[in-house]
C-alpha cells in the first residue's frame, strides 16, 4: 500500500507537482495525425491539467496552444483556422502554430501591439504515426523514444487513442498486472475453472495457459528505461509458459503476445481523474492485413469499441475525444447470461473488461487501503520508481532516460520453454527481447 502523501505524488501531474514535472521532462503522445487537417476543424485537449488547442495550419504544420485567446480568454476552439494561423473569432486575433500573435484585427494599425503579445505554445512533432507535445523546459528538449513500433513502415502498424475516466495510473498498474488476465479476460466461466473436464477441448491448442495457470510466478528485472519482467506459468505438460512484459517509462507498455501483430498501450494524464490512452499494434516483419486491421478496429481487443465524440469534464472545460460505446452509463453492456455460461464478466470486449473494473475504482484510487502480494510485483515497482524519480527531480537530477531514445528499442516475448529460471530464460532468448526496426 502507499501513504496518502505518497499516493497523491504519484497520481497528481498537473502544473507545478513533482510527478508532473517528472512526465514534462518526455515527449508525450497527444495525437493521432488523422485528427487534424490543415485549415480544418480544431481539437480540444487537455493533458496534464492545461488546457490546449491543436490545429493544422495551411502549410501542415502542427500547433498545440493554449485553448483560450489571451485578449479576452474567449475559447479558441470556435476560431477560424486560415492563411497560416488560428482566429479568434470574438475579435480577431490571429496566433500561428508557435503561439506568435500575428494580427489584431480590432485595434487601429497605429496602436497594435501583436509583436507584444504571445500565447503559450509547446513543442510539437509528427513522428512515428502519432503527434508528440514536450511540455518541460525549452532548454531541456530531450530525445523521441525509439519504440520499434514508431520505426516500423506506416503500413505496418495501427495506432489509436480513446479516453479512460480514471487517473493514469490506475490504467497504467491494471496493463502490467498479468495475473488479473487468467480471470478478468479468462474465456472460462467459474464452473469451468473448477471443473477441468468441462474446459472446452479447443484450449490447448490455442495455447491458452493462462486459462491453465492463475497464479503466475513473476519474476523482475530493473533496467535503464524501467523494468521487464516475466511470469512463469505452469503448461500442465512439464514446460512454462512465460509472459515476458517490458514497462517504459514514464507509463509505457509492451504486451506479450503469442503472435505478431502485438504491441501496448501509452497512459497520458488528461489531468488527475481522466486519460487518454494510446493503443499501438504492429508487425515489424510484415504489414497488417485487411482482417488483421479488422480484428484490431472490432473493439475485441485494444482499442475498445468508440463513438467520436465529446466530453464535459468537472469544471466545465469540454475535450474531443473516442468515447467508449461500453461504459458506466450503461454498465459496460454487462450480459448476466454471458457471465454465466460463456466468460468469467459477461463483458465482451478486453478493454471494455479493464474500463469497467477499473474505472469502477472510482477517479483516483485510495491506495493506502490496498492489500497486495507477490503478484503485484511489477505495479508496486512502478510506483516506486516513478516516486524515486519525481522527488529526484524535486532535488536536481534529471531523468537519464530522456536523452537515450534508443533504450526504448526492445520487445516483449510469449514463450513456452523447459526453462524454469527467468535469467536463465532470458540469456537463451536474449535476441528475442531486441527490437530490428
Amino acid at each position: 500500500m502507499l501513504t496518502k502523501e505518497d499516493n497523491a505524488l504519484l497520481t497528481q501531474t498537473g502544473p507545478g507537482t513533482p510527478m508532473g514535472d517528472l512526465f514534462r521532462r518526455f515527449w508525450l503522445p497527444a495525437l493521432i495525425p488523422n485528427e487534424l487537417t490543415s485549415d480544418g476543424v480544431p481539437v480540444r485537449l487537455r493533458i496534464m491539467s492545461e488546457d490546449l488547442i491543436a490545429f493544422r495550419d495551411t502549410d501542415g504544420k502542427v500547433g498545440i496552444i493554449d485553448a483560450l485567446c489571451p485578449h479576452k480568454l474567449a475559447p479558441l476552439f470556435f476560431g477560424r483556422n486560415e492563411e497560416s494561423g488560428l482566429r479568434c473569432v470574438y475579435h480577431g486575433w490571429k496566433f500561428d502554430v508557435d503561439g506568435n500573435c500575428v494580427e489584431m484585427a480590432n485595434e487601429p494599425p497605429e496602436h497594435r501591439f501583436q509583436d507584444k503579445v504571445k500565447i503559450k505554445a509547446y513543442p510539437a512533432q509528427e513522428w512515428g504515426g502519432l503527434i508528440w507535445v514536450y511540455m518541460g523546459p525549452e532548454e531541456l528538449i530531450p530525445e523521441l523514444p525509439q519504440f520499434e513500433w514508431a520505426r516500423v513502415p506506416e503500413t505496418h502498424r495501427h495506432l489509436a487513442r480513446w479516453l479512460q475516466e480514471t487517473n493514469y495510473a490506475q490504467g497504467m498498474e491494471g496493463e502490467i498486472d498479468t495475473s488479473h488476465i487468467s480471470f478478468l479476460h479468462g474465456g472460462l466461466t467459474p464452473s469451468q475453472r473448477e471443473h477441468p473436464e468441462k474446459r472446452p477441448a479447443l484450449l490447448g491448442a490455442t495455447r491458452n495457459f493462462v486459462l491453465v495457470d492463475g497464479a503466475p510466478k513473476l519474476t523482475l528485472n530493473r533496467t535503464d528505461y524501467g523494468f521487464v519482467y516475466g511470469a512463469r506459468r505452469d503448461t500442465g505438460g512439464g514446460d512454462y509458459y512465460w509472459r515476458v512484459t517490458q514497462w517504459l517509462l514514464p507509463m509505457y507498455s509492451l504486451i506479450a503476445g503469442a503472435q505478431w501483430p502485438r504491441g501496448g498501450r501509452a497512459w497520458v494524464p488528461i489531468d488527475d481523474e481522466n486519460t487518454t490512452v494510446f493503443g499501438y499494434n504492429y508487425n515489424p516483419e510484415a504489414p497488417l492485413t485487411e482482417e488483421q486491421i479488422k480484428t484490431i478496429e472490432s473493439g475485441r481487443a485494444f482499442p475498445p469499441r468508440v463513438e467520436r465524440g465529446t466530453r464535459q469534464l468537472k469544471d466545465g472545460y469540454v475535450i474531443d475525444h473516442n468515447l467508449g460505446v461500453a461504459n458506466k452509463g450503461n454498465d459496460y453492456l454487462i450480459d448476466r447470461d454471458m457471465q454465466r455460461n460463456e466468460n468469467y464478466t459477461g463483458i465482451w470486449g478486453i478493454n471494455e473488461q479493464d474500463r469497467g473494473l477499473q474505472e469502477g475504482m472510482g477517479r483516483t484510487v485510495n491506495r493506502s487501503r490496498e492489500h497486495l502480494g507477490t503478484a503485484d510485483q511489477a505495479t508496486i515497482t512502478a510506483r516506486r520508481l516513478l516516486i524515486k524519480m519525481a522527488q529526484e527531480l524535486q532535488e536536481g537530477i534529471e531523468p537519464a532516460i530522456v536523452t537515450q531514445g534508443d533504450l526504448y528499442r526492445v520487445r516483449s516475448m510469449d514463450i513456452v520453454s523447459q526453462e524454469g529460471d527467468f535469467q536463465q530464460f532470458m540469456e537463451v532468448f536474449t535476441d528475442e527481447a531486441k527490437a530490428q526496426a
